[in-house]
């Protein structure tokens, strides 16, 4: 189930890169040949930016295509290999990823009290929306970990 629901992330994550892609170049385009702009679409874009980075983590993660320090790693053993991955899902993905979810609810929840929305003149309302992306993202990254270190712990034992 969580490999499924990170890949189609996955996805949403690479169609939102499409779709912020096609918006940057129409926004260079529009501010640069016509002289004009808009500060909601800069704002989108930002988000979208959010969308793609906070989500793309568990994908990341998920793919291995996480980054490392590959030249020790590589020479490793695969039951080193499984046991540094184990620690690493336990001792620092996870405890990391349960304090942004802890500390990030309330700073969505301060964000939708106040109805928060941009300073900026014709920007954009309910930024509130944009930073619940925060802790559900980092929920995500914690399942998908807690999922590598059960398959690292059975590689490991196998080994």
């Amino acid at each position: 189930m969580i490999d499924r629901v990170i890949r189609y992330l996955g996805i949403l994550t690479a169609f939102v890169l499409a779709l912020l892609v096609v918006l940057v170049v129409y926004d260079a385009s529009v501010r640069y040949i016509f002289s004009s702009g808009s500060i909601a679409l800069q704002e989108l874009e930002w988000h979208l930016f959010d969308l793609v980075i906070l989500f793309g983590i568990a994908f990341a993660l998920r793919e291995d295509a996480h980054v490392r320090v590959d030249i020790f790693y590589s020479h490793f053993s695969q039951k080193k290999q499984a046991l540094i991955n184990l620690i690493a899902s336990l001792f620092f993905i996870l405890p990391f990823s349960f304090l942004i979810i802890y500390i990030g609810v309330e700073f969505v929840s301060m964000s939708f009290l106040q109805n928060e929305a941009s300073s900026n003149p014709g920007g954009l309302e309910y930024r509130f929306i944009v930073k619940s992306l925060l802790p559900l993202s980092f929920a995500f990254l914690a399942l998908q970990a807690l999922k590598n270190a059960q398959e690292n712990f059975k590689e490991w034992r196998s080994l």
